[in-house]
């Protein structure tokens, strides 16, 4: 089973120079080959017949490149095609189009070394370690604990002012065959009050940003708004505006996993609502012909529902239960909300406030998020895969 180990890395002026040049190159590798994969969909699409467009090609067009530009040779080649081998794999999931540019200043400069057997690790004292990077050389880290397993791959990124490295390792577990309690199940229904409310009636939540914290963001960004663009001011705006929305992620993502693995390791079968964030999050401003209504209102919407991090708790749910054997279940969310587990009348005012359900027809009373849980809990026993 792959286990990844994230690391605060300590690296050297040099080093930390030479990790700015490879993510700009690995950038520009990336736009590089989006731009040519757009051109040959264009041509192909006015009727030019022309090879295809893929990673194998592109290795090959990038080998002979390397030969005339000296600043591709000062990467290492591992990292370079594993650019193009991302970029395959993310058009191939999304399609040519759809796939973004890497921009200097929106895009977080990292890169993958994919050859586990030339990345060396070991443990220098209590604190700290240190691994042995191609080009690199050694790089020094915070050992906040001991990497198991035997070393796939090393991915370094930046977030704000600091770098960090994320050992992939093949750990040599297995997925359970069967949980350790198989009769259990439980089903969560994700809220914007409540991050998410269990079938059983238990309601996760966590506070990811204090007031205080909350007000700084606010005057941050509003100071980044009237700074000009590429100012020295304005950089460091951003780093700090980057330190503090970087703790409020840390703490969601840890929110994520202690309750998932919570869910997972009581429970054989979690039932989730089927929800596309990527849609619901959308806008509703509209277009200049048809303007969207209650805009505002959509934007607060939207906000919350990236504060409390849905997508995240599913991907956390799915790397839980590799561990215990747990079934991840999605079912249809229409109505869960709006309908009574005991009697199944579908009402919308029995949902009468955020926090209380009264059903309108048998007056069964409830948590309205713990109501909505028991209704997906009952869809995913009666669903095909259930």
């Amino acid at each position: 089973m792959l286990t990844g180990f994230r690391y605060r890395l300590a690296l050297t002026e040099q080093q930390a120079e030479q990790c700015v040049e490879f993510g700009d190159v690995c950038r520009a590798v990336w736009n590089t080959a989006l731009d040519q994969r757009r051109q040959a969909v264009s041509r192909w699409k006015r009727g030019f017949d022309l090879p295809y467009c893929g990673y194998h090609l592109q290795a090959r067009q990038l080998a002979e490149a390397k030969v005339e530009e000296i600043w591709l040779r000062d990467a290492p080649s591992h990292i370079l095609q594993q650019t193009l081998k991302d970029l395959d794999r993310a058009c191939r999931d999304h399609g040519v189009l759809k796939v973004r540019w890497r921009a200097r200043h929106r895009w977080r400069p990292s890169f993958r070394f994919p050859v586990g057997n030339r990345i060396t690790v070991q443990r220098l004292g209590r604190k700290w370690g240190r691994a042995k990077l191609p080009k690199l050389g050694w790089v020094r880290f915070r050992w906040s604990r001991a990497p198991e397993g035997t070393v796939r791959s090393a991915t370094l990124s930046r977030q704000g002012a600091h770098w960090y490295i994320s050992l992939l390792c093949e750990d040599g577990q297995r997925t359970p065959a069967q949980h350790t309690a198989p009769d259990t199940a439980v089903g969560v229904d994700r809220g914007v009050a409540v991050a998410a409310a269990t079938s059983d009636g238990d309601l996760f939540d966590r506070a990811f940003q204090n007031p205080k914290e909350h007000e700084r963001e606010v005057r941050l960004r509003r100071r980044l708004c009237r700074q000009r663009k590429g100012s020295a001011n304005r950089a460091k705006t951003k780093a700090a505006l980057s330190r503090l929305t970087g703790r409020t992620r840390a703490r969601r993502a840890d929110f994520a996993a202690q309750t998932a693995r919570v869910l997972c390791a009581e429970n054989a079968v979690v039932v989730l609502e089927k929800l596309n964030t990527a849609n619901m999050i959308r806008s509703a401003r509209g277009t200049l012909e048809q303007p969207g209504r209650r805009v505002r209102q959509k934007a607060g919407l939207n906000r919350a529902i990236l504060g409390k991090g849905w997508h995240a708790f599913k991907l956390a749910l799915l790397n839980a239960a590799r561990r215990t054997g747990t079934r991840i279940i999605e079912v249809n969310p229409a109505y869960t909300s709006q309908t009574c587990v005991e009697c199944e009348h579908v009402d919308p005012r029995s949902r009468e406030s955020q926090a209380v359900f009264r059903c309108t027809r048998c007056g069964h009373a409830d948590h309205a998020d713990v109501n909505a849980a028991k209704n997906t809990k009952q869809r995913g026993w009666t669903s095909p895969d259930g």
